[in-house]
């Protein structure tokens, strides 16, 4: 069977069988039995695609901005004319705010909340609620007392809210903070399919966290437990190549780094990278003497064979010619 025709694309020129990536996803799927991050397939015009949730750890070295999220969403308080009594319909002053706001346009497909309950982005609503009142900075003590008023707000409201609220381990958008850098190892994830390329799953994170810098100033990783590491072409697809690496992310990581920063680590030297100094000056040391010795192997050899060939120059009669 010739898998270019009847498989799955995993790289550039890169194909796998549909039997075979089956398999592995079956195996994949028993491993988090139970849990959000078991992978669905379907075919399409006897195109085979997997979708699900891919979990992505943070390896930046430098800080990310965030962008000032949904601004033209956020609840307005109630007008200052309105009287104190009127505070009992504050309810139904939100709703009707929220049909006269304009619908936003369709953004790239995000995680709900409840998808990476497994991680460190996970908020409860409380949380969300002080985050929202901190990101507004309060800048006379008339804005407090209106955000006192303006707090309560009805389920429609809440729940759009902590639909366009994501945090990167509690770090919400705040003017103050907006720049940082996420720490390393932590891990969040993103809900893609096999057709998505790495640039188009770069995208896809970037716009979850609503993260301003290009998709351009990043870069995948494979990081094994060896310490080997290898980066995603822009032709991989970061979701099939993580289902044939297998499930276990103590085995195998995908990391996000930046592409100017990050480097491959072949196996070759991942093998000694975990050593201590001295064991790996051992090495060098050890290395180094072997290198000298053949050096001097292929010194005798060259002169040795020096030796011969001026010995036969030497017999030859004068005025002779080597044929």
């Amino acid at each position: 069977m010739d898998d270019r025709n009847d498989g799955v694309r995993f790289g550039e020129n890169k194909f796998i069988s549909k039997r075979s990536i089956l398999s592995h996803l079956k195996t994949y799927n028993l491993y988090y039995e139970g849990k959000n991050l078991q992978l669905r397939h379907r075919e399409e015009e006897e195109e085979l695609i997997i979708e699900g949730l891919l979990n992505i750890s943070w390896g930046l070295r430098r800080p990310i901005r965030l962008q000032m999220q949904d601004d033209h969403e956020r609840i307005r308080p109630p007008p200052s004319s309105t009287s104190w009594h009127s505070g009992c319909n504050l309810d139904n002053q939100s709703q009707v705010g929220q049909k006269q706001t304009p619908q936003t346009p369709p953004q790239m497909e995000v995680t709900p909340p409840e998808d990476h309950s497994s991680n460190g982005t996970t908020q409860d609503h409380e949380e969300e609620e002080a985050c929202d009142v901190s990101a507004q900075l309060l800048r006379t003590k008339s804005d407090a007392g209106v955000l006192r008023r303006g707090r309560r707000r009805s389920p429609s409201d809440q729940r759009r809210i902590r639909r366009h609220r994501f945090s990167i381990n509690g770090h919400f958008y705040n003017h103050k903070t907006s720049v940082f850098t996420p720490a390393y190892g932590s891990v969040t994830n993103v809900r893609i399919n096999s057709c998505m390329t790495t640039p188009q799953v770069l995208r896809v994170l970037l716009n979850k966290f609503k993260i301003e810098n290009s998709p351009d100033d990043f870069a995948l990783y494979l990081v094994h437990a060896s310490g080997e590491r290898v980066q995603l072409k822009r032709t991989d697809y970061p979701l099939v190549v993580r289902i044939l690496q297998g499930p276990c992310e103590h085995v195998c990581k995908i990391f996000l780094m930046e592409q100017d920063l990050g480097e491959e680590i072949p196996y070759e030297v991942a093998q000694y990278i975990k050593f201590e100094m001295p064991v790996l000056q051992s090495f060098i040391t050890k290395l180094k003497e072997e290198e000298d010795r053949e050096v001097q192997k292929l010194r005798s050899r060259f002169k040795y064979l020096r030796c011969i060939i001026e010995k036969q120059l030497q017999c030859l009669p004068e005025g002779s010619t080597c044929m």
